[in-house]
């Protein structure tokens, strides 16, 4: 059974990895392309709308854009589609891995939705397509044609989705749904819009029909939309590594300001790129949203000491409580391992437990077993470089009260 756990690591492992690979190209190709058309030279005389010339790599580069479409289709046409939905597969792909197949450790919190497994997966699940018909509806209403009204209002569809989000699961899992709910629309705009309408120009120009330029607008909005929401959906990804992000009761407002923080950023690129100068107030307007989400992350949300060894067990946790060896287990890791993994820890000039997970409580070490086995039981990743002597006989003795509980 214990070899489970540790191949189901690796699984989360190597998804982590094709998730990250993928996005890099998705990333890399949104922004490239994003630069190139805002840099292009348009005072050129012919039927391109802009061209540029480019070095890189020990080559020189000659594009030129289209608006609508070339006069005749050309004999090979490189697509730009898989990056994105690849990286929303492997990045469903981990979030079952990691928070469906782990609900009771990292999606549910009792304290804020007493929720069974099924419950919370669904709503986890059905939840990533909201956003997607209601940005969608927005933007083929009347207000497609106003670009800043259309940016605000997804903004507020983004504040309440990171509410709502925080009543329900874990902050670590809130930011993350969070950053998923906004990467759904993101690759729904590149599969339900952005390619169709790529398809229809191709389709006109293969049987000789003049293109409308209306759906290279309409792919192009949807596209500038990614652009800007690119940054945020990163921190969001990278949050559940620090608690200081997802640690807090304003967890929730930390995120909306993140999103206003990466529009800030990318407005600076993307006008540096255009050529319309360098606006430096972005960085000054970037710098206080940082300043007030690092003022809000001090807040803590963590329950007690007091609160927390007074929390009746879930289920989860009252088999690993209950598993022979416990009580080795528990001694050993309140020895070794609770002055960081504490409230108020006392190690050093530490001022949170490392990722927010805690060790003190009953509670605390059994909900944790596993990350507990895995760190410290079959591995020495934890305490770092054995700082607390941990002896390997005390690791058998964590791995024996894991595989027990399992």
């Amino acid at each position: 059974m214990y070899d489970i756990a540790i191949l189901w690591d690796w699984a989360a492992f190597a998804v982590r990895w094709l998730h990250v690979i993928t996005a890099i190209a998705w990333i890399g190709s949104s922004f490239y392309f994003i630069a190139l058309d805002l840099s292009l030279n348009r005072d050129i005389d012919g039927p391109a709308d802009g061209e540029e010339w480019q070095v890189h790599g020990g080559g020189f580069y000659h594009i030129q854009k289209y608006l609508v479409a070339p006069a005749a289709m050309p004999e090979h046409l490189t697509w730009f589609k898989w990056e994105s939905y690849v990286t929303w597969l492997s990045g469903l792909a981990m979030l079952a891995v990691v928070y469906w197949a782990g609900a009771e450790l990292f999606l549910i919190d009792p304290a804020k939705a007493d929720l069974a497994t099924w419950q919370a997966i669904a709503i986890s699940a059905g939840s990533l397509a909201i956003g997607w018909v209601i940005y969608d509806a927005l933007c083929k209403s009347p207000l497609g044609n106003q670009p800043t009204t259309l940016m605000v209002l997804l903004f507020v569809l983004l504040v309440a989705m990171s509410w709502g989000y925080d009543q329900v699961f874990t902050g670590r899992a809130a930011l993350l749904h969070l950053g998923a709910f906004t990467a759904t629309i993101m690759t729904a705009n590149v599969f339900v819009i952005i390619m169709p309408n790529q398809r229809i120009v191709v389709a006109d120009l293969k049987a000789g029909r003049t293109p409308d330029p209306k759906y290279g607008k309409i792919a192009k909005l949807r596209s500038t939309h990614n652009n800007y929401l690119t940054l945020p959906v990163i921190f969001l990804m990278l949050s559940n590594h620090y608690p200081l992000a997802f640690g807090t009761q304003y967890a929730w407002i930390i995120a909306a300001l993140v999103f206003l923080m990466g529009v800030t950023i990318r407005h600076y690129f993307n006008s540096m790129h255009a050529r319309k100068g360098q606006p430096s107030w972005t960085w000054a307007v970037a710098v206080i949203l940082f300043l007030i989400i690092a003022w809000l992350s001090s807040v803590p949300r963590f329950d007690t000491y007091e609160e927390a060894e007074a929390r009746a067990l879930t289920p989860y946790e009252a088999r690993f409580a209950s598993a022979a060896g416990f009580d080795d287990a528990h001694d050993i890791v309140i020895g070794r391992c609770s002055m960081c993994h504490a409230r108020e820890p006392v190690w050093g000039n530490m001022q949170w437990a490392p990722k927010g997970v805690f060790l003190e409580t009953t509670g605390d070490i059994a909900k944790h077993a596993r990350q507990i086995y895995l760190q410290a039981g079959v591995s020495h990743a934890m305490p770092p470089a054995n700082i607390t002597n941990i002896p390997d006989e005390d690791r058998a003795k964590i791995a024996a009260w894991y595989r027990a509980g399992s």
